[in-house]
């Protein structure tokens, strides 16, 4: 471990930010462990179908606070989009060779899912699965998916809105939530969320880009003011306490975005920019810097296929040992919470496999060597000449200069 972290801590570049690499990792830490810890698979009479102990156990509702971290990764997308894009047009590169770019790293990964998970459908009908096991199964997998969906559109949309304040996305979220619990509007106006909702979050990142958020009273004024005003709504307005979706409720606060989780986002964001001084301190330890940095370099691989990898070991235990606690009983008591804890090294060692299987597709290809042509009066160098040795040209980049590997944001 020691020459390791060493190699990486030698490879990574000196004006790097390390604190964004540690948010990023952070929120995807929360994701994973959300989604392990709030979704179940429940077998009944030989149908597997999902469940969340945040509907039997409402009492559970402080986990999602804690673990749905989505404006985290809106924010840091924000910021190393609004910073790529910048230093893109700096460097002469037009808009569509850098979308492009930024597209092929963001949506490769993905296909793989799409076609392993597409094939394993096929074969579990043929094989005599019943389709609402498979159905299930499925939206499993493929439903965190919106995300990358959202996350692109903002990119492309990168110039456009990196100078929008974000003020003005809120003002949508609210006056589209007005109209739908108070005027009873029709439920397709709230598919505006999707796009207002996270565009918050992302806006913040672009205004981090541009220097505006470097105050700590900036930091405490979005986590108190958005702790404030989330509390406001929960408790005297009526929105869910669960800051994710729960199966069965009439309202969800994640399907689409609510005023109240873009508020919690908010707050969400403060607590991010008010970490980024330890961070930076914490991690100017080479082998704490060597774990953020291995997990960036697999971050996409890690959300696409951390809920394969808990299917994996459902249903093998499923074939292995019948009906186990925890893994496909109803999570209606505290019982489960304790049994499903206890399996949570087992869904991280499949997820280990999943990433040693499929982290290649993740990685950024070598760029085509270019000749030399001329920009802003004198020759721009070979793309190999601008690019940092070693494997620090793989890390997710928080600074403008590198290349960030879009996939982990």
């Amino acid at each position: 471990m020691g020459d390791f972290a060493r190699r990486i801590e030698s490879a990574t570049p000196a004006d790097r930010d390390r604190a964004v690499d540690a948010l990023r990792a952070l929120a995807i830490l929360g994701v994973v462990l959300g989604h392990w810890l709030v979704t179940a698979l429940v077998v009944d009479s030989g149908t597997m179908h999902g469940a969340s102990p945040l509907r039997h156990l409402p009492g559970l509702a402080p986990v999602s606070w804690l673990l749905q971290t989505l404006a985290v990764f809106f924010l840091v997308g924000g910021l190393v989009g609004a910073r790529s894009h910048a230093g893109a047009r700096a460097g002469g590169e037009s808009y569509g060779r850098w979308l492009r770019a930024r597209m092929s790293r963001l949506l490769r990964p993905p296909a793989v899912v799409l076609v392993v998970w597409t094939v394993a459908a096929c074969v579990m009908l043929a094989s005599g699965v019943d389709q609402d096991t498979v159905r299930a199964l499925c939206k499993l997998v493929w439903s965190p998916l919106w995300f990358l969906v959202v996350f692109a559109a903002l990119t492309a949309a990168t110039p456009l809105v990196a100078k929008l304040h974000p003020l003005w996305p809120f003002a949508v979220v609210l006056v589209v939530d007005l109209y739908r619990f108070g005027l009873d509007a029709p439920g397709d106006l709230a598919a505006i969320n999707v796009a207002a909702g996270w565009l918050v979050p992302y806006c913040l990142g672009a205004a981090w880009s541009r220097g505006e958020l470097r105050s700590r009273r900036t930091g405490w004024t979005l986590l108190l003011g958005g702790a404030a005003a989330t509390a406001a709504l929960v408790l005297w307005a009526g929105y869910p306490a669960a800051m994710v979706g729960v199966p069965g409720v009439a309202v969800s606060n994640l399907d689409p975005p609510t005023l109240a989780v873009v508020t919690f986002g908010l707050a969400q964001c403060g607590a991010a920019l008010l970490l980024t001084g330890p961070l930076r301190r914490a991690l100017r330890r080479p082998a704490l810097w060597a774990v953020v940095a291995t997990l960036n370099l697999s971050a996409m691989t890690v959300f696409l296929w951390h809920q394969t990898a808990m299917i994996a070991v459902t249903a093998t235990g499923l074939w292995v040992g019948g009906t186990l606690p925890g893994l496909h009983t109803l999570p209606d008591e505290p019982g489960w919470v304790a049994a499903r804890l206890a399996w949570l090294p087992a869904f991280a060692a499949a997820l280990l496999i999943c990433r040693l299987a499929f982290r290649g597709y993740e990685r950024q290809r070598p760029a085509r060597t270019r000749s030399l042509v001329v920009r802003a009066g004198r020759p721009a160098p070979p793309v190999a000449a601008r690019r940092v040795p070693g494997p620090s040209r793989d890390l997710p980049s928080g600074r403008a200069g590198h290349e960030p590997n879009e996939g982990a944001e």
